[in-house]
């Protein structure tokens, strides 16, 4: 027998929060400051030239930074013993949250910051948007491709895996 709407929609988010994903922590310099943001959505999406792909909010200073111009990034592969890192992370960097705040980071070519205890880093150059960010009609998450300059690995430490409780929300 069929769900009933409300629990294939249950099922929907207990299944897509079941798909593992990695947890990374995205790195650019903005106006002479570190930005960051929290990631689980990335993937491998070329081998030549290497690239990644990331789900990106539609709200999030990631797009409004990138606005059409050449943008440069890094991309952080969190270490599963770096769990205590998602706290600092998490949220947006302010005025008064500096996530970098008693932490020794490194620079890649672009600028941005390399955490040094992480798997590994990839800096990289993004493509130009296939949409502007602010179209609704594709749902709430861009699509962003960056192309990988140069990378480093940092520790042979796994990789932290990110599990959620539902798929339907953070």
């Amino acid at each position: 027998m069929p769900d009933s709407p409300t629990t294939a929609n249950e099922s929907v988010g207990t299944l897509l929060g079941r798909i593992p994903s990695g947890l990374f922590i995205v790195t650019w310099r903005e106006d002479d400051a570190d930005r960051t943001m929290l990631t689980s959505w990335l993937m491998q999406a070329g081998f030549e030239p290497p690239a990644i792909s990331v789900a990106v909010g539609r709200d999030r200073q990631f797009l409004k930074a990138a606005g059409g111009r050449e943008f440069r990034f890094v991309v952080n592969l969190l270490a599963d013993s770096q769990r205590s890192l998602l706290g600092r992370f998490g949220k947006p960097a302010t005025d008064d949250h500096d996530p970098f705040a008693g932490l020794t980071i490194n620079r890649s070519p672009c600028g941005a910051a390399i955490l040094p205890e992480t798997v590994g880093w990839m800096e990289c150059c993004l493509r130009p948007l296939a949409e502007p960010p602010e179209t609704s009609s594709l749902g709430d998450h861009v699509i962003v491709i960056g192309d990988i300059t140069v990378a480093g690995t940092n520790t042979a430490d796994a990789p932290l895996v990110h599990l959620r409780k539902s798929g339907l929300h953070y």
